[in-house]
């Protein structure tokens, strides 16, 4: 069931692609801090971090070509940023701009790249799997090679649109990977307190297909687990379930007094294990130089960061106007 004793992502990625790795992940920690803190006056509705869960979303994504379908959740910015779009449009949308993804009428928790495969995200909880389906289906009807990789969190393996989706996507050997984002609660709930599992990969045997769970705070240990998900499904071999196991340092949404739920020493023992702090130990230990070129690279991360919300702040804003754009088709016929 864990993942282990393969051959580890570090030995077959190259130094352009770790540095990859980690500007990616820096890209989701820096953009969900800066939106945080500059929520109150500029964007609207909630807005959900992934602040500790940086390199499940990477390590996910980095496995996957451009060409290559994803969903995700209500905790989406970093979906997106995973897959390598641009942060500039992206917090524009966060801030209702027309420059935005969704030409700013999707907000922080609808956001869609069709271009570059990303399907959208949903505030339903389990409302993207069937998406996900769908894109796998579409793709094995087509006849290409191409994958969907599917973010949901613990909560939403406790909905009917999992079972739904696993199962017709076992029966149809559909080309889609289910990548549980496990942070251990669902809103405040506590994993133990709603699910009769330990694991969620359990279930992956009532669908016959694999079931693997894996370190989500090592993104090499996640691209390595979802790499062979992805070459199985490119294969024709059908879906599998890789359950990431981490944890979200902010509460569920920012803004809202929930009452407390978790622990002071709880939280920080997870921040002991910060993906990005390890993933960047592994690099100084094993690359000649590396302070110098990871320096760089959070100073190019910070820079785009400002220059996203600059972008966003300048951007013009909807009109009310646009509201039924993009609702209807247009016919070319008289």
């Amino acid at each position: 069931m864990k993942s282990g004793n393969r051959v580890r992502g570090d030995e077959r990625l190259s130094r352009i692609q770790h540095h990859e790795m980690l500007r990616r992940m820096l890209r989701i920690r820096l953009f969900d801090g800066k939106a945080a803190v500059i929520r109150p006056g500029w964007i609207s509705g909630p807005l959900h971090n992934s602040l500790g869960q940086e390199a499940e979303i990477v390590g996910a994504c980095m496995a996957l070509r451009t060409d290559d379908f994803m969903t995700g959740n209500h905790r989406s910015h970093g979906h997106p940023i995973g897959k390598g779009i641009a942060l500039a449009p992206l917090m524009a949308e966060l801030f209702g701009k027309r420059t935005g993804v969704c030409r700013g009428k999707g907000g922080s928790m609808h956001l869609a790249v069709f271009s570059a495969g990303c399907l959208g995200e949903s505030g339903i909880v389990g409302g993207s799997m069937p998406t996900a389906t769908g894109a796998a289906l579409s793709a094995q009807l087509r006849g290409t090679d191409q994958v969907c990789l599917c973010f949901f969190g613990d909560g939403a393996a406790n909905c009917g649109p999992f079972h739904e989706s696993l199962n017709l996507a076992a029966v149809w050997k559909l080309p889609v990977i289910f990548l549980c984002e496990n942070n251990g609660y669902a809103l405040c709930s506590s994993m133990g307190q709603t699910t009769s599992v330990t694991d969620i990969a359990t279930r992956a045997v009532s669908y016959n297909m694999p079931g693997v769970i894996v370190d989500g705070q090592d993104v090499l240990a996640v691209y390595d687990a979802v790499s062979i998900a992805v070459a199985r499904a490119r294969a024709g071999g059908g879906p599998s379930l890789v359950e990431a196991k981490t944890y979200r340092y902010c509460d569920h949404q920012e803004d809202i007094d929930f009452p407390a739920h978790r622990g002071k020493e709880e939280i920080e023992s997870w921040q002991a294990k910060d993906p990005i702090q390890i993933f960047v130990n592994y690099l100084q230990r094993t690359t000649e130089g590396a302070g110098a070129e990871l320096d760089a690279i959070r100073a190019e991360v910070e820079a785009e960061v400002e220059a996203a919300v600059e972008f966003a702040k300048q951007s013009a804003t909807v009109d009310p106007s646009a509201l039924f754009e993009d609702l209807f088709v247009q016919s070319t016929q008289e």
